[in-house]
């Protein structure tokens, strides 16, 4: 009788190793697929500008210099996507330590709102802190979470038509935990959007100059990349639609869990 107990937890345990690896392999899997689109448009409009200056197509030896220009410009961007995805790869992996320490959540969240306060002014929008009067002690590597939550933030600014976002952070002591809030006036599928295509066909100067002003990760992309650091510290991200219902207004919510570190 023992034997039989003692095998059938030996079946939940590989059970649940099976589980947990097929998991594992499925978002491995879907992590190289994202990734791989989320470049392959910087890759297009190089070789876009290419096509164009082989082709003969340019007015004149300035415009030529111009999409060069372009190109160069193109290239830098592709890199630092590639190096951002790779230095999480690499945390994720193991071969780049995190400082976790403890830190104030309040500090973090009033360092992020200065980072990113020139780019909300610049999009007439506003953020709005909401913050406990006392101080939130979580476990995290402070520079990882202050770029993690900047680019979020970041990213929320260019999925927004309108409004103000609002970050709260909460205790939770019950179950050992600092929530952080970030409430975006957006439709929750633009979230989910990757990298797009960028079309040769027709190109010009002008789309090129738009575009390549706007090349940056996908919200797709940087949610993934959040996601795996924050777990890596110990915490967790996740996405929510908190629309009203019967209203028009439109919500999402990125919240975030952080273990705490409170000194007793």
């Amino acid at each position: 009788m023992e034997e039989i107990k003692t095998l059938q937890k030996e079946l939940e345990a590989t059970k649940l190793a099976y589980e947990m690896t097929t998991q594992f392999s499925h978002f491995k899997s879907s992590f190289l697929a994202k990734t791989a689109h989320e470049l392959r448009s910087p890759l297009s409009s190089l070789m876009g500008l290419h096509q164009l200056i082989l082709g003969d197509l340019c007015e004149n030896p300035e415009e030529e210099k111009e999409f060069l220009q372009q190109g160069f410009e193109s290239a830098k961007k592709l890199v630092e996507i590639i190096d951002r995805i790779i230095t999480v790869s690499k945390i994720d992996y193991g071969s780049i330590s995190l400082n976790i320490e403890r830190i104030s959540l309040n500090n973090i969240i009033e360092e992020v709102y200065e980072l990113t306060e020139f780019q909300t002014k610049n999009y007439s929008y506003k953020i709005d802190i909401k913050q406990p009067d006392i101080d939130i002690f979580i476990q995290a590597d402070k520079a990882r979470l202050v770029q993690g939550l900047t680019a979020l933030v970041d990213t929320a600014l260019t999925v927004m038509e309108k409004g103000t976002i609002i970050i709260t952070s909460q205790l939770n002591e019950r179950e050992n935990v600092a929530k952080l809030f970030i409430d975006i006036p957006c439709f929750f599928y633009k979230w989910k959007k990757q990298q797009e295509d960028l079309q040769t066909a027709g190109l010009t100067l002008t789309s090129l100059k738009e575009w390549n002003n706007n090349l940056q990760l996908s919200p797709a992309m940087t949610l993934i990349l959040c996601q795996t650091l924050l777990e890596k510290m110990g915490g967790n991200l996740t996405i929510l639609d908190i629309s009203p219902e019967n209203e028009p207004e439109t919500f999402t919510r990125l919240q975030c869990l952080m273990p705490l570190n409170q000194v007793s």
